[in-house]
This record gives structure tokens, sequence and C-alpha cells, in this order.
């Protein structure tokens, strides 16, 4: 029976879209840990899988005309053949819909609820929904724009349950301050401490009802239990927990060793999981580990910028080991990495092609040329070879230290400082020099044995990164011996046969394929967006233009910028809006004929154009003083709005 155990975990992916190269990344990171452990003799439990509940997939699902379930479905099944195509050894993949999911999640709440963890009250504030994440007015930058992904949110009011986060908050406080490695890197538990726990915890809303794709909470079917407490207990549920049945896994593998996860969503894991697991009174995971993200260029990645790279389209362009190893070589421990075409092809070039594939090409292939493919002995050893050989064992102490601190990215520029040495080795040594005295056979044969024997070595580090690569390396030396020690290499075998692992890239014939890729998919993205525009927008007759006025007379028009700060439907009336609007030095009610084109939260926290000095009326017994300006009639009106960064009250000429 193994008593190395090892837990590891990724953050489940949200069913909502296909990850980029960004979310990739986590699981790539993840697998080569759990690779390397195993490598080390630990019975490894690697998790992922996929979140997939809430409001934005109910709305995914209602666009495309399909049931939630069916929507999770196939983006379940399109991340989990990603995780596949990556090569990553997860030991499960589980789904939030799976039905023992379901039930445990339900059981926790009730028991919580039952201990007085969890009490109902009602939530008013922002909502965002790609966060599935609510703020307070404080918390939201101006206009309602979210803080954390800088999208539109809208006003909520709904009855909720919440959970009584600032009962737990001096427990959790001690506990982080006393286990220093709980949360890293240092920079984040910073953040957490100062940022949140230290400042007070707000009480986290655990329930919604203005949606239904969630898990009904039991005694309250009004309700469905809200993203948190759903998603983050995939790390216990995946084991067997329930309530009352702690399971076979859980027993053997709980606590997590470490919690895998993006920066972004550090909060929730050091902090609503952690108390979660408190109020169970169930251990907490040894350790969270935030990884910084993959910027594209300056930038973050974002459909909306065009520049966002998925991890399948740069397999057909650079392979699965190729995008493997730029991944782990360019995310730094604590700051964000960054991705882009041109840098994979210099990373590809350089490391790949140049480095480990020329080392291990021209070294089968001179030990086919000067020894038949026979492995040769080392007979004839010089002080130079000690010194290869102490790199070699400093690579695995080396290497080993910083997989075990998740300096990944440094883990890999240590084992390609290996396959640069062996490179100088065969620089410094010329064996096709020492290939024409044959009083130098037994020294060229030792040469040629200790750079397989390096190569064989490196093969071994750079599986946990390459598995693919390392294995082909591997059939070329002819050998399967993975025990790190110098000289278990057997001279008398034969080597394979020499291809090239990594043919080298030209970049420029490369870029403008892409280019042309680019151009094609525009042309096609903008000749479909025609088809729909044409389908979708009847033809419209254009009004005549009014007669002319003066200058003067239009300058009597006081037009100033206003902020929507409440809405909501006149009663009686499917056309009319009733809009309160900040001038930044008064409110105006305004009533708008849009209704059957916006509702309410579409315009909230939106500036828009008024006519300020507009003489009231009034519509349906509201008054109106003013108006805002939209183009259009009947259903098909477009209201004119102004950028967030115009001052209220600006005049507009």
């Amino acid at each position: 029976m193994n008593d190395k155990k090892f837990y590891i975990t990724t953050a489940i992916a949200y069913a909502s879209r296909k990850p980029h190269i960004g979310n990739t990344y986590e699981v790539i990171m993840t697998d080569a840990v759990a690779r390397y452990k195993r490598m080390l003799g630990y019975d490894v439990y690697f998790l992922t899988g996929t979140d997939e509940h809430g409001e934005k997939i109910e709305l995914l699902a209602n666009d495309a005309g399909i049931t939630p379930q069916q929507y999770v479905d196939n983006v379940a099944g399109e991340i989990k053949g990603l995780w596949d195509l990556m090569n990553t050894t997860y030991d499960q993949f589980i789904r939030t819909t799976k039905p023992s999911h379901v039930a445990a999640v339900q059981h926790m709440f009730k028991k919580f609820y039952d201990q007085g963890d969890i009490y109902k009250s009602e939530y008013e504030g922002w909502y965002c929904v790609p966060c599935e994440s609510f703020f307070t007015d404080t918390q939201a930058k101006e206009g309602g724009i979210c803080p954390d992904c800088g999208a539109q949110m809208t006003k909520k009011k709904e009855e909720a349950y919440y959970f009584r986060m600032s009962a737990y908050q001096d427990r959790l406080l001690e506990y982080i301050e006393s286990h220093p490695d709980f949360i890293e890197p240092e920079s984040r538990k910073k953040e957490m401490i100062n940022n949140f726990i230290k400042p007070g915890l707000q009480d986290l809303c655990v329930s919604r009802t203005s949606f239904t794709w969630g898990i009904p909470v039991t005694f309250d079917d009004k309700h469905v239990v809200y993203v948190w407490l759903d998603a983050l207990t995939n790390y216990i549920t995946a084991l067997g927990f329930d309530v009352d049945e702690k399971g076979e896994l859980y027993s053997k593998y709980w606590p997590a060793d470490v919690h895998i996860i993006g920066k972004d969503i550090t909060r929730f894991h050091t902090i609503y999981w952690p108390i979660f697991l408190m109020a169970m009174n169930e251990p907490l995971p040894k350790k969270v580990f935030a990884h910084p993200w993959f910027m594209f260029g300056n930038d973050k990645m974002s459909k909306s910028k065009g520049n966002v790279l998925y991890a399948d389209q740069l397999v057909e362009k650079f392979g699965v080991d190729g995008v493997r190893h730029y991944c782990l070589a360019e995310m730094p421990y604590g700051s964000d990495g960054n991705i882009t075409i041109e840098n994979l092809i210099k990373r590809y070039n350089t490391d790949l092609a140049n480095n480990l594939g020329n080392l291990v090409n021209r070294t089968v292939t001179m030990t086919k040329k000067y020894f038949d493919g026979i492995i040769p002995a080392p007979t004839a050893p010089e002080a130079l070879d000690d010194e290869l050989k102490a790199m070699a064992e400093k690579t695995y102490a080396d290497v080993c230290a910083q997989m075990d601190t998740y300096h990944i990215a440094d883990a890999v520029e240590t084992l390609f400082a290996l396959y640069s040495r062996a490179n100088k080795y065969i620089d410094e040594t010329a064996p096709w020099v020492l290939a024409k005295d044959e009083a130098k056979k037994e020294r060229l044969g030792t040469v040629m044995y200790n750079l397989l024997e390096m190569i064989r070595l490196g093969a071994i580090l750079t599986a946990p990164f390459m598995p693919a690569t390392s294995d082909a390396i591997f059939s070329q030396i002819g050998c399967d011996n993975r025990e790190y020690v110098w000289g278990a290499l057997k001279a008398g075998e034969a080597v394979g046969e020499p291809t090239a692992l990594f043919a080298r890239i030209d970049e420029k014939k490369m870029m403008e394929q892409i280019e042309a890729e680019q151009k094609e998919n525009a042309r096609i993205a903008n000749a479909a967006n025609e088809a729909i525009k044409a389908k979708d927008e009847p033809a419209i007759e254009i009004a005549p233009i009014a007669p002319e006025i003066t200058f003067d007379q239009f300058m009597t028009n006081d037009l100033r910028c206003a902020k929507v700060i409440a809405c909501e439907p006149v009663p009686k009336s499917d056309k009319l809006l009733k809009l309160q609007l900040d001038l930044g030095n008064e409110t105006r009610q305004v009533v708008s004929g849009i209704a059957k084109c916006y509702k309410p939260d579409d315009l909230i926290g939106k500036k828009v154009m008024m006519v300020a000095n507009l003489a009231p009326a009034k519509l349906r017994g509201v008054e109106s003083c003013g108006m805002i300006l939209a183009g259009g009639e009947g259903d098909h009106i477009e209201v004119v709005f102004l950028p967030d960064s115009m001052p209220l009250g600006t005049k507009i000429h």
C-alpha cells in the first residue's frame, strides 16, 4: 500500500463557452505536477471538471433554443475533449450536474441552514452575469460597471439565503496566519488578508430566485443554490463526500494537497471554501496555489478584442507538446505571462527545434555513424565528463525543488539548461574530429555514451512537461530505463532510428498563413452578419427631411448628458417607460415610448442624450420633464447612448 498520497485539483471550468489557452494552461500545469508526483512514486488523484449551473448558462441555452442540460452536455464534452487533446492524465472529470453532487450539495445547504449558518434575507444591488457575482454600490464602478470583468451590470432585487461568513472571520484569519503556506504566492495571501478579511467579511448570497437552472433548495422550492456553494464543493463530492457519508476516496485523499486555480478566483477558494469546510468541521486543503494569467501582448484575452487563442487551433500548428512547452515555460510564478503567435514560433524554434531536437537527432545519428547504432561503453573518461555528471545531478535536485514549490517555468528553464550543456559538450569534444583518429576510438565511445546518458536523464525530467516527446526520446536512444542515476544506460544496446522531434518553423511563412486565415475568417463572419442583417432587418421607408430651421432655432434646444438611475414600466401601458435621469445637479423624470425595445435593466446605469428644456407634459397621467433622444419607430427604436467618460450635465452641441 502506497502511503505517499497526493490529491491535486484544477478549478472546474465554467461550461458556458469553449475555454481559451489561458484557461487550458491551468489543466496543463496541473497535469505536469501530477505526472511529476507520480514519477516520484506518489499515489496521485487528479481531479478536474465543469461547473454547469447558473443564470449565464440558462440565458445562453435559451438563445440557442435548447435546454440548459443539453447546452452543458455539449460544452462539457468540448472541454473534456480539449483536456484529452492536451494529453492530461486526470483521474476524474466531475460535472456539477452529476446526481450525487446535486444531492450532496442539497444536504450541505440544509445542514448549514439547520445549524444557523444560513439565513433568509433580501438582496438589492448590482449583479454581473459573466462573473455571476453581486456587488454593492461602493464596489461597482460608475455606471454599474463590474469591477472584475468590466461588463455592464444590472440592478437586482430578490429574496435570497445568505451564509454567515462574518461568524468565521476570526477563525479563518487565525488559520491563514498560522499556516503560512496555505495561500501561495505570498502576494495573493496578503491581498486576501488586507483587502477582504481584515476590513470585515460580508455575508455571502448562496441562493437565487430569478432563474431556475441550479440545484433546488429542498425546503424552499423558489430558490436554487447559488454558484460558489455549488461549485466549490465539487472537490469533496467528487470523492464521494456527503453530509452523512464520507466515502472511501474522501477518507483516502482528503485534505487536498493543492488546489490549482486562477488568480481571479483566489477569494472564493481561500475565504468562502475554507469557511464552508469549517462549518462542516472538515479539514481544510493544505494549499491553494493561484497562478497568474496569460496576456495577449499587453492585453487580457477578450473575444471582443479578437485576441483569443484556443489550444486546439495552436496544436494544429505547434503540436501538443509544443503548446504544452510554451505554456509551462512562459508562465512566471507570480506575474502574468505573455502569449503571441510570434513568441510561440520563437520559443518553439529555439528550445525545441534548435536545442532539444537538434541534440537528440545528431547524437543518435553519430551513434549510428560511428558505432553502427550500438551504445558504446564509457572506457576513457576525462575531467570534463565529471562536470557533466555533476550538472545532471544538480539539475535533478533543482527541478524537484522548483516543482515542489510550483515554480514550473523555472523548472523548465533548468531542464533546458541541461540540454544546452549537452550541446556545448558536443562542441567541446568534437566527436567528428575524434572519429578521424582510430587511437581515440575509446574516447569517442565515452563521449557518445555520456551524450546518450545525459539525453536519457533529460528525457526522464521531460516526461511531466512533454510526455509524448519524452517517450519519443527513449525510443530513439533505444532505452526505457527511467531511473535517474548516472550510468544506468546499458552499453551494447542498439539505438533507434534518428527522426526529427521538432521541425523548425518558417516564421514568415506561418505568419503569412495565419494572416490569410484571419482575413478569410473575417470575410466569412462579415458575410454571415450581413446575411443575418438582411434577413432580420426589413427595409424601412425613409421619412422625408423636415423643413429647414435656422441655427438660432436649433440652438434653442438644450441637449444634456444624463444618466439613467432608475427605470420602470408605466402602469397600463405596453409602450411607455418611466426613467429617472441624473443631470449632475438635479434629477428629472422622463417618460419615453421605448418599452417594446428596452427593458428597464437595459437602461439603468447608461448615459443618454436628454432634451432638458422641453416643456413638461403628461403621458398616461405620468409627468415627463424632458425627452431622451432615440431613432426609429415602433418595434425598432435605438436609444442614443453617450460614453461613460462624459460628465453628467455636459451640454451637447
